[in-house]
């Protein structure tokens, strides 16, 4: 078993009767957590102030200014771990318009674009300068962050849950609903105790969901209906680009305390259209 897989192969092998353990540990990939704690050259950056090439408009929407998240080093990251077809060079910026910033007013007029977000790509060899935000924006806090490989696992109502048999002939969801008390949850229950509730920040992987999957939550936007016969197969075309949770040291919660996504269609990944990604925020 490669190392990435480890920690979280052992507690499903561990809590979980052998075959659908074996099942559901064959569909793990790797993904890249960001940690500040950790060592080596930095692979990405959360809060400060953006680098962005001149003329380079701070991106808003419907006129607000979006606050400027995280930047990604596509060239600094493991690469060989990477389930995603990222650049080889060039660095992936992340802004969201998050409501519980403004206050008074602000909250009724934003009530509809909340939690909006955007991805900008800046290619290595284009000119970059340190960038403020407009006048009434107050940056996060700045926090260098380092990679660590983990294993991911489809959980939830991700559409692999359903799809995946045991030898017995059974779904993973089945199997789990008959093998334990928390049924399909125990899938869950396993990533947080082996990865521990320290900021889940990401790149590629699955999706580490806190209100069921979020490749169900784009594809039912896109499709514009939760009960649209299309939903599970535009769910299994989206991509987990990166996903950042509520971070203490950084000041920034979502919601209530939650995580923000950032999904890509695979298409729009293939061509690069990075600006094609769609944020969703899920809380408890």
């Amino acid at each position: 078993m490669e190392t990435w897989r480890t920690r979280l192969g052992a507690l499903a092998h561990e809590r979980l009767p052998a075959d659908l353990a074996t099942r559901w540990t064959d569909l793990f990939r790797p993904g890249i957590r960001l940690d500040s704690g950790g060592g080596g050259a930095s692979v990405a950056r959360l809060g400060g102030n953006p680098s962005l090439p001149s003329g380079t408009e701070w991106p808003e929407c419907e006129g607000w200014p979006l606050d400027f998240v995280a930047a990604i080093d596509c060239a600094a990251l493991p690469r060989e771990f990477l389930t995603i077809a990222l650049p080889e060079r060039g660095t992936l910026l992340f802004f969201v318009l998050d409501p519980l910033r403004h206050s008074g007013e602000d909250w009724q007029d934003l009530s509809n674009v909340a939690f909006t977000g955007q991805v900008l790509f800046v290619p290595a060899d284009v000119a970059v300068a340190e960038r403020k935000p407009p006048a009434d924006r107050v940056p996060y806090p700045g926090r260098t962050l380092f990679a660590e490989v983990v294993a991911t696992a489809p959980e939830g109502e991700h559409t692999l849950m359903d799809t995946t048999e045991t030898s017995a002939g059974v779904s993973l969801s089945e199997a789990a609903e008959e093998a334990h008390d928390s049924g399909s949850g125990v899938f869950g229950e396993l990533v947080w105790d082996a990865y521990g509730h320290l900021p889940q920040h990401q790149v590629g992987g699955f999706a580490l969901p806190i209100q069921g999957a979020v490749e169900n939550d784009v594809a039912a936007d896109v499709l514009g209906a939760w009960n649209h016969p299309r939903v599970p197969e535009e769910a299994g075309h989206w991509l987990l680009l990166a996903q950042i949770d509520s971070d203490q040291d950084a000041e920034m919660t979502w919601g209530d305390v939650g995580m923000l996504y950032w999904m890509i269609r695979d298409d729009d990944l293939a061509a690069g259209r990075f600006e094609a990604a769609r944020c969703v925020m899920q809380c408890g």
